[in-house]
């Protein structure tokens, strides 16, 4: 056998990515499986957004190579959608589109960490962070989040070693627990990125869903200096398929990001970069309308957990529920897929902390949300 390279040692095969295959057996042996565990949304993006695609797509001049930075299009539309939507002001920042954000999170850490530097992660926090670390060589040094709201724990923080530490992930509205942060929150990112010469990811692709005040780490005083930010039409435009993102920073912070993508994809298909712009035109009604469907499928999610005696936190945004299981998370959800066929995600795969939790998908129909709920007795 040839033998696989070192890395593949330092972690296992994505988490979902398993699951998921073994669910695909369960159903393929006749058990009717639903799946309240992963994020895709199963809405269609808009009509507009379809269409462009169509369009762009007919015709015959745009089936090649595209720029690696993206068409001068799709940048303003960014600047625009951050000035509309965040009320946060870009224009002097570069954009660079990403084959969605999670890929982002590899291009960044491999322009930015050598081996042996540390990286700040949340715990709780997306596995992606951790594994990506780990992949480029260098380690993983876990902050601290209270209990309750989950943010940092900034005097716990102060007192961690923080010497070679190069970088530091944060992610709110906070995935898998649905809290969410404020400007105050985010100054104080900032100002602690400023003392320690920490570059500052902010990964935000949960924005708008349930969420009445999206923030951008731009909103910060002098954040350009020490931070770029990751946003993804995944979540908001229901297009987790296309893989679309975008990293946003100043000119010379996301050079780095640049050389590195430019040697791991030839550019997006013209296409679907103008269906993204149109897709970041979309007016308040799409917003609205997004909004009250997760609004509705979150009570039908809470009542799915009252049913399980789960206890879980009132406010969470996001396309997920977040709760506390009445034991082990991972036991318990094993449980639940063995008794009444519905599978939920285990919270041991975001940290530690996560282990006594699990976390619920949104992204199912009512009709599928009540059957789940009708099943566990």
């Amino acid at each position: 056998m040839i033998s696989a390279a070192d890395r593949t040692h330092l972690f296992t095969e994505y988490y979902f990515s398993k699951k998921l295959r073994e669910i695909r057996q369960l159903k393929e042996q006749g058990r009717p499986i639903i799946n309240l565990g992963i994020g895709s949304p199963d809405l269609p993006p808009a009509p507009e957004v379809i269409t462009a695609l169509n369009s762009a797509s007919q015709r015959s001049d745009v089936h090649g190579y595209q720029s690696y930075q993206g068409l001068p299009e799709f940048h303003q539309a960014v600047k625009d959608f951050y000035g509309n939507k965040y009320h946060c002001q870009i224009d002097s920042l570069d954009v660079l589109p990403l084959m969605g954000s999670k890929e982002g999170i590899t291009h960044i850490s491999l322009a930015y960490l050598n081996p042996g530097d540390k990286v700040l992660i949340p715990d709780l926090g997306y596995p992606t962070y951790t594994s990506v670390t780990r992949m480029v060589g260098s380690e993983p040094i876990y902050y601290p989040l209270s209990n309750g709201d989950y943010l940092p724990d900034w005097d716990q923080l102060a007192n961690m070693d923080l010497s070679g530490v190069k970088l530091m992930w944060l992610n709110y509205p906070h995935m898998p627990t649905g809290a969410q942060s404020n400007l105050s929150v985010f100054q104080k990112f900032v100002a602690f990125a400023q003392q320690h010469q920490i570059l500052l990811c902010h990964d935000n692709p949960y924005s708008f869903i349930s969420n009445e005040t999206p923030l951008s780490i731009f909103h910060v005083a002098g954040a350009a200096e020490v931070a770029l930010e990751l946003n993804s039409l995944s979540k908001t435009f229901n297009m987790a398929g296309w893989r679309v993102g975008w990293v946003v920073g100043k000119k010379e912070l996301v050079q780095p990001v640049l050389q590195i993508k430019s040697n791991m994809d030839s550019g997006m298909f013209y296409g679907i970069q103008k269906a993204a712009i149109e897709a970041l035109k979309l007016g308040d009604a799409w917003y609205a309308h997004l909004n009250e469907t997760y609004h509705k499928r979150r009570i039908l999610a809470q009542k799915i957990f009252d049913r399980l005696n789960c206890s879980y936190a009132e406010g969470q945004v996001g396309m997920f529920l977040w709760a506390e299981a009445p034991k082990d998370g991972e036991e318990f959800i094993e449980e639940v897929l063995t008794l009444y066929d519905v599978y939920i995600a285990p919270g041991f795969i975001f940290g530690d902390r996560g282990k006594p939790f699990i976390r619920l998908s949104l992204c199912a129909p009512e009709e599928v949300l009540n059957e789940a709920y009708n099943r566990i007795k």
